[in-house]
């Protein structure tokens, strides 16, 4: 195969995997609703809060795009926003109840897809695909950053 045919399948593979919902849409959660309530539970179990710029941070989404799913979510009953004691400016974005048994109601459901792939493909199988991704990645960025430092930085 030549170079930009393994260019265009490693873009049609990345563009696959980014569509890719083990949740699917009769569930509650979104895949990035999820991922907020898990980094929430995250800091809750460290007897810790957390605010909406560290969730951004984390999610690698903006401030204004947390903003908006947190309000999504609060209307849904599934979170709360509570005020810090010593900075107005700050608001802890905590879990209803209620969000505990979505959360652990989609976790079910994702594990049982996860554990049926695994059965069909094979626990080795599984491993190598995680791996040979890990090595990748690694190998990619690495070679995309020394090529770009050598360049001299970003093109603008």
């Amino acid at each position: 195969m030549e170079i930009n045919q393994y260019l265009v399948k490693l873009f049609c593979i990345t563009k696959s995997m980014e569509g890719l919902e083990i949740f699917s849409e009769a569930q509650k959660l979104s895949r990035t609703e999820f991922r907020l309530i898990r980094e929430i539970l995250l800091e809750r179990e460290n007897g810790n809060s957390i605010i909406a710029s560290e969730l951004a941070r984390r999610l690698g989404v903006t401030r204004s795009a947390i903003s908006q799913i947190v309000t999504k979510l609060e209307k849904r009953g599934i979170v709360l926003r509570e005020d810090s004691p010593t900075d107005k400016k700050i608001a802890y974005i905590r879990l209803s109840e209620y969000a505990l048994g979505v959360f652990e109601e989609q976790c079910k459901f994702a594990n049982a897809v996860i554990e049926e792939v695994i059965e069909k493909i094979g626990p080795e199988k599984m491993d190598a695909l995680i791996e040979g991704y890990t090595e990748f990645a690694s190998i990619l960025i690495n070679v995309r950053d020394k090529r770009d430092k050598a360049q001299g930085g970003s093109i603008d």
